[in-house]
């Protein structure tokens, strides 16, 4: 394991004769081999002395005289009458092994390799108590027990500040060790000796959890909180140092210091250092409301309006406004959104007042004044989603869906560290959906969901639209696979979205026994969420499914608020065209030809407002004839291909199907049913779809560059635009660019569409 220089010198002093004078000096920390070369000296006539630090200097003194002399020793303690006996000596540099010499001594495969070394740094008696394992056992740490406890009680202490990552930071040593800084830089000298630190003073990995392993809890106990208090008052982060003292039973200030560090990135996290800064007793009102948005933030909303209703009840203190914008959000979020906008109102800030705005909107109360917001990403966000929910009530339409995706734009680089009644991704796609955007929905929600906007709150309700879309679109298994993702305990927001989602699905497979079981969940998740209008969604569905099984009775007092709450914003056809749309489907479902009629009639009257509103108005007239039994095949077609380009592929299926079995004409019959399993995405005949994907897989093969290929693989494999930016060294948004390039090339229409075509392309 020598090196040739190391070699070199050991032959000399073996071949050495006795009337030669020759000194040899071994000076290196511990473990790294002293006593293993001195071993190697096979010439008797050579005095050999190891661990020559410990000897007095008496002693040293009378090792002048030999003429032949190995010494071995630790660079700390420093010794005068040793630096002179080894003065102009054959010094031997030892190092740590590296990962070649590491391979030759453990005769082991790469990974364990790899392994050992980081572990060990190399150190050859680190590297031989390690072996050739891939884990840290506990017997390989408590190997360690008879170094530490013989350590000075100050390097001891230094061990301990050094695990909990003070190791480099002399003012904190300093103040802990009680020492100035020239002690400071002896003792860690007398730690490097020790063979535990790598170059840079910090612990080697395997030393580092011997350390946190062996050391008493109360001594570990202090040290961290010593070091942590003596980071608080100089205003540096304490997080690391206080996370490992949870559960511990300590608590204090620390703790809150530590819970604010942790709260934009780790609410979850935050909320339990909060609980431990409060000892077990009752917190204060500035704690309280950092707690509640912390647990707000983690998604316990239960917590967070428990702790911020102590707050608010409390007396007059800043804090109660913070508490009210938690509790408001938390209630916007159990589909309160009344009694939020009361608390936003009453509130009274900047952000709370933009969010009160949006509130009074959906719940059918105009609200015209846009309070000013402080020049932050939130306060831009909170206007623009203010002015998109307000532009899409006063006939805005494609304006509302441009400042919604602005908004959302907006506040992608905040990521989770917002607390929001609700995100503007969410908003942006429920618009687009309502105005017949699919497209556009489906890319706000998949950058929300790759950015984290809103944390763990919205995330469900994220998903839960994506999975909208795909019911929209028909593709009914990916709705259900993207709804079981997300099970879990649902807030009766996301609740009667994805009880709607089961319904939809249910109603949509003419799964009638999942659709009875379902219902009453769907009655209670109506009863449980108050009609407001971002609700219209799932509760068209529910009429839908309420036709199907003849309990409409059931439903209608909250069709009748929701039909109150739009005629009080104006009929906004953004909104109500969806909702007439929905009750259309229930009238024809119910076989109420009166009823669908009056439901067409109101889709005419937006007619002229919109393109959506235009092809609803004439797919409802389309319906009603088809339903009397009068099927033009053209007219179908074209209302069927309509309502499949703003996303409604189910409903195009399903018109074009119907069409096809009310029609008399085998000719028209057989068009239209080849049309409805087109515009459904199921080809028409075997034979021809299996022409199709051969042809399709040979040309698509040949459109994607080298780039393209490896960014394909990536995101197929499930990885974020991000990670696959990392992988390849690019940029996510380069990674999107190269997406957007494939998609219009592929003529993909929607991103699982791109997906599935990319999957065929790569197996080819």
């Amino acid at each position: 394991m020598l090196d040739t220089s190391v070699r070199g010198v050991l032959d000399r002093i073996n071949d050495a004769t006795a009337d030669t004078r020759l000194r040899v000096v071994v000076a290196a920390p511990g473990g790294y081999g002293k006593t293993a070369f001195l071993s190697e000296i096979t010439n008797t006539a050579v005095r050999v002395v190891d661990d020559a630090h410990l000897l007095d200097d008496a002693t040293l003194r009378e090792l002048a005289a030999e003429p032949l002399l190995a010494v071995a020793y630790r660079p700390w303690p420093r010794r005068a009458v040793l630096a002179e006996l080894t003065r102009g000596a054959v010094v031997v540099p030892l190092a740590p092994f590296t990962r070649e010499q590491v391979r030759d001594l453990l005769h082991a495969p790469k990974p364990v390799v790899d392994f050992v070394h980081a572990q060990t740094g190399g150190v050859p008696a680190l590297v031989e108590r390690l072996g050739a394992a891939t884990e840290v056992s506990p017997e390989v740490l408590s190997t360690f027990r008879g170094e530490l406890d013989w350590l000075d009680p100050d390097l001891h202490k230094f061990l301990l500040a050094a695990e909990a990552g003070a190791a480099q930071r002399l003012d904190l040593l300093s103040a802990l060790l009680d020492k100035d800084f020239d002690e400071v830089s002896d003792i860690i000298e007398a730690a490097r000796a020790t063979g535990m630190l790598a170059e840079d003073g910090t612990l080697l990995p395997l030393a580092h959890r011997a350390v946190g392993a062996l050391a008493r809890a109360e001594r570990r106990i202090a040290v961290r909180q010593k070091l942590a208090q003596l980071q608080m008052d100089r205003g540096g982060p304490v997080l690391e140092l206080v996370r490992p003292l949870l559960d511990t039973g300590i608590g204090g200030p620390v703790f809150a210091a530590a819970a604010r560090e942790a709260l934009s990135s780790d609410p979850a996290l935050a909320a339990r250092l909060f609980h431990a800064s409060t000892g077990g007793g009752t917190p204060s009102a500035e704690t309280a409301a950092s707690w509640a948005t912390a647990s707000a933030m983690a998604g316990d909303l239960d917590a967070a309006l428990r702790l911020a209703d102590q707050v608010i009840s409390s007396s007059d203190t800043p804090q109660r406004r913070t508490a009210a914008e938690v509790a408001a959000v938390a209630l916007a979020h159990r589909g309160q959104l009344a009694r939020s906008t009361e608390l936003f109102r009453w509130a009274a800030t900047p952000y709370a007042a933009a969010f009160a705005g949006i509130g009074l909107i959906g719940t059918g109360h105009l609200f015209e004044e846009t309070p000013p917001q402080p020049p932050t990403m939130l306060g831009g966000a909170a206007s623009l989603m203010l002015q998109g929910v307000r532009q899409s009530v006063v006939g805005a339409e494609t304006a509302a869906l441009s400042t919604l995706v602005r908004a959302s734009s907006m506040l992608e680089p905040a990521g989770g560290a917002v607390l929001l009644p609700d995100s503007p991704a969410a908003l942006a796609a429920l618009v687009a959906v309502h105005c017949g955007e699919p497209n556009m929905a489906e890319s706000v929600l998949d950058r929300a969901v790759e950015t984290g906007t809103g944390g763990v709150l919205m995330s469900v309700r994220h998903r839960l639209l994506q999975a909208w879309l795909q019911m929209s679109r028909g593709n009914l298994a990916v709705a259900r696979e993207t709804l079981m993702s997300v099970r879990g305990a649902f807030e009766p927001r996301d609740w009667i979205f994805a009880v709607a989602l089961e319904v939809g699905v249910a109603r949509r497979n003419s799964d009638l026994a999942t659709l009875r079981r379902t219902w009453e969940q769907a009655c209670e998740a109506v009863l449980r969420h108050p009609v407001d209008l971002f609700s219209l969604l799932p509760l068209g569905e529910f009429a839908a499914a309420a036709a199907r099984l003849r309990d409409q009775e059931r439903l209608a007092p909250h069709l009748a608020q929701a039909s109150a709450l739009l005629k009080s914003l104006g009929n906004p056809p953004l909104w109500a065209a969806q909702f007439h749309w929905s009750l259309l489907h229930s009238a024809i479902i119910d076989e109420n030809t009166a009823v669908a009629e009056e439901h067409a009639a109101a889709l005419g009257e937006f007619r002229e407002r919109s393109r959506y509103c235009s092809i609803l108005s004439a797919a409802a007239e389309c319906w009603l004839d088809v339903v009397a039994g009068k099927v033009d095949p053209d007219r179908v077609e074209a209302a069927a291909r309509s309502l499949h380009a703003v996303g409604l592929w189910w409903d195009a299926s399903r018109l074009a199907g119907q069409a096809a079995i009310r029609t008399s004409d085998r000719q028209a019959m057989v068009r239209l049913l080849d049309c409805a399993r087109l515009l459904q995405g199921r080809p028409v005949s075997a034979r021809r779809a299996a022409e199709a994907v051969a042809v399709d897989v040979v040309e698509d093969a040949g459109k994607l560059s080298d780039r393209e290929r490896e960014v394909a693989r990536l995101v197929v494999e499930g990885m974020t635009y991000r990670q696959v930016g990392d992988r390849l060294f690019i940029s996510a948004k380069t990674v999107e660019h190269h997406m957007a390039r494939m998609r219009q090339r592929l003529g993909s229409t929607s991103r699982s569409d791109l997906l599935a075509q990319l999957r065929h392309i790569l197996g080819a």
